[in-house]
């Protein structure tokens, strides 16, 4: 054999094909060698005859499921002793027979005589969560095994290339999850440690007139929160045009200034360029009429330097992909946080977050928004960071007399009243009432607050600049007036302390 004959034979030997069933078939130019999926039968039937033996070791195996036994006959036995356990049902030979004959199932799973041998071959029962643990470990292989199987007949088949990188992702995360350990207890002695440190250190924050979370920028809002908390899902919502991506952005570029660590913001609805245009609008008081016409004077010029050398110091990192799924955020957030550390996640917007469901209709949809809140509550809590999540509201709110929205106005809302820690909703009197009293004033009303008073803050919305500011620092009246004193209500108009 000549050696490029030798090397084309060695290319093509990775032709990789993993049979639905049991198998790994590495096919090549010659033929095809069939590889045993990973599995531990030893480990298996361990498990079985240690439960067998003594049935309160079982405890230690409930983190099994059936699916994990390789072996048919062991697999259907496993069934059968978590349904005993279930039921309170004792778990030995006599009543495991029983239930085999029952299901018929005795003989497929090799008569008593196959029991017995289980009973009687476990080394010891008290090893038994190596048993288990090397029956999940092999169990994990195989499912990534499983998973790498589907990824290559897709790609073998000319799929989408963005459509299969996000289905490796997913799946990817699904399985990270399961190979997670689970989460035992907390002693609450521990727990109340925990509790009063952390409430020593609140208390010296509070002592400075500080927040105990990240600042806003926004003193009233701050005071109401307590500022954005470690671990929350916000979820701002509100009709398109009223100012939530502007919300979010000043938010974001507040908290990047006083912070160290990386704020991540991801667009899936406007390009980086044209969030960081509303930022310099914002930042330099620079009308965004103008940043879009090019219509720019000296002065403008000179303000744009300055927005610029601010935020060019700012720790915002921006992902403006238009396709992504919840799993690639994830993924994102985590390898940002382990390279440069991670202080905030801000997504624009909720609705836009492609699901991983494959079925369509309102119903699907919903439910794939509902998984999509649940796992950004989980990125909350897994980075210990705040995850602000821009919402739309459905059209429901404008057939209202009273248009400020409610949580049924949520769209598609499935559980993202239930994850959110905090909902806000933004509402502007003058967008719907040209002739309103209040010009520019802009209602932040905190519907819900799992750990803290609801509420409306009322700030100013400077439209042309894409800039919140404080109600007391900016006022918008030009007449002889004293400036309109701020205020802090709750829903029903009641005044905070």
């Amino acid at each position: 054999m000549n050696i490029s004959e030798h090397g084309r034979k060695h290319r093509n030997r990775h032709v990789l094909h993993l049979l639905a069933g049991r198998r790994i078939s590495l096919q090549n130019l010659d033929g095809h060698l069939e590889v045993m999926m990973p599995h531990d039968l030893a480990a298996e039937c361990s498990v079985i005859g240690a439960v067998l033996v003594d049935s309160e070791v079982y405890e230690q195996a409930e983190s099994l499921t059936s699916q994990a036994f390789y072996n048919d006959e062991n697999r259907i036995i496993f069934e059968r002793i978590v349904e005993l356990a279930d039921e309170g049902e004792p778990i030995d030979l006599v009543t495991l027979t029983s239930r085999l004959q029952d299901w018929g199932e005795l003989e497929k799973i090799g008569g008593v005589s196959y029991l017995s041998k289980l009973a009687h071959a476990v080394p010891k029962t008290e090893n038994i969560e190596s048993y288990v643990s090397a029956v999940q470990n092999k169990f994990l292989l195989r499912e990534i095994i499983q998973s790498a199987q589907s990824q290559i007949a897709a790609a073998a088949s000319g799929g989408n290339i963005q459509a299969l990188l996000t289905d490796m992702q997913t799946s990817a995360a699904k399985l990270t999850d399961k190979a997670a350990p689970p989460q035992d207890f907390k002693r609450i002695d521990n727990v109340l440690m925990e509790v009063i440190e952390a409430t020593e250190t609140k208390s010296e924050v509070f002592k400075t007139g500080e927040v105990t979370g990240l600042q806003t920028g926004y003193k009233d809002l701050d005071a109401i929160t307590a500022g954005l908390q470690r671990s929350d899902l916000i979820i701002v919502a509100a009709r398109p045009s009223v100012g939530k991506t502007a919300f979010a952005l000043n938010v974001a570029q507040n908290v990047a200034a006083r912070s160290s660590e990386p704020v991540a913001i991801f667009s899936l609805e406007m390009s980086a360029a044209q969030l960081v245009t509303r930022m310099v609008s914002a930042e330099g008081n620079i009308d965004a009429s103008k940043l879009r016409m090019g219509d720019m004077g000296a002065d403008d010029w000179t303000k744009m330097a300055d927005a610029a050398g601010v935020l060019g110091r700012a720790n915002i990192r921006i992902d403006d992909s238009a396709v992504i799924t919840v799993h690639d955020i994830r993924a994102k957030c985590r390898r940002l946080k382990k390279q440069e550390g991670l202080g905030m996640i801000v997504i624009d917007y909720l609705q836009l977050i492609s699901g991983p469901s494959k079925g369509r209709g309102a119903e699907n949809r919903q439910q794939e928004v509902s998984e999509i809140s649940r796992t950004l509550k989980q990125i909350a809590r897994e980075l210990e960071v705040p995850v602000i999540a821009l919402s739309q509201l459905s059209r429901g709110v404008e057939q209202r007399q009273d248009k400020r929205p409610m949580m049924s106005d949520l769209r598609e809302s499935g559980s993202i009243e239930q994850d959110a820690d905090i909902v806000a909703f933004l509402y502007r009197d003058d967008y719907y009432n040209q002739d309103a009293e209040k010009k520019n004033i802009i209602e932040i009303i905190i519907a819900k607050q799992r750990n803290g008073p609801v509420g409306t803050v009322e700030l100013v919305f400077l439209k042309q600049f894409n800039k919140f500011a404080n109600y007391d620092r900016i006022h918008t009246d030009p007449g002889p007036q004293p400036p309109p004193q701020k205020k802090v209500t709750d829903i029903n108009k009641r005044r905070w302390a």
